[in-house]
């Protein structure tokens, strides 16, 4: 794998071995930060990658501008193999970039202001602009409905945007109150839904 545009554009990553993690090829990652940069989200963004794997997804924003860069994954593999590309690549965990080994769901339900304080050092009052979730094929449609709620209690940014990585043979996720589809994409065996943050009581 690689790194596909950006300051890092061309640097090769390595991804975690095991059957546990799928990481997402070059070839759809191109085609979706493609449209991240037509929507204008990237530039000084806050960034989640959650279920992170390899890292790839947050080390692309990262590459094209993003401001920070949080990944989240439970696995220690994933996470060992995260750290190596960070070091090779010359990114240092610090306030632009934070690794968090821990279930995604633990993670979102412990609340943004355990990272950012008061909110004060990043966009939007310190809500994420995009949230990338790749979640293992194995994850259940019901706790990928779990995990898109606590995602969309005050973690999002007004205008953020939120993708989610499944197989094609998948259903569309269950958005919960808060989020609202609004894009659909097919990439041979990967599709790739878009939501976007709505009040709840409109």
């Amino acid at each position: 794998m690689r790194i596909i545009a950006g300051s890092l554009g061309g640097r090769r990553i390595a991804a975690p071995r095991g059957a546990d993690t799928r990481p997402t090829s070059d070839r759809v990652r191109e085609a979706l930060f493609s449209m991240l940069e037509h929507e204008g989200v990237l530039r000084d963004a806050w960034v989640l990658d959650l279920f992170a794997g390899s890292g790839a997804l947050g080390l692309e924003a990262h590459s094209r501008g993003a401001r920070r860069v949080d990944w989240v994954d439970s696995a220690l593999p994933a996470v060992a193999t995260l750290r190596e590309n960070l070091t090779a690549l010359g990114v240092a965990e610090d306030a632009a970039a934070g690794v968090h080994q821990r279930p995604v769901l633990s993670f979102l339900r412990a609340g943004r202001r355990v990272l950012v304080g008061d909110g004060g050092d990043l966009p939007d009052g310190g809500r994420a602009v995009l949230a990338l979730l790749d979640p293992p094929y194995p994850l259940s449609e019901e706790d990928l409905a779990t995990v898109l709620a606590a995602l969309a209690d005050d973690w999002l940014a007004p205008g953020a945007i939120v993708v989610v990585e499944r197989s094609a043979r998948s259903p569309e996720p269950t958005w919960p109150p808060g989020l609202e589809r609004f894009r659909h994409k097919e990439h041979g065996e990967t599709a790739l839904w878009f939501a976007e943050p709505v009040d709840p009581r409109a």
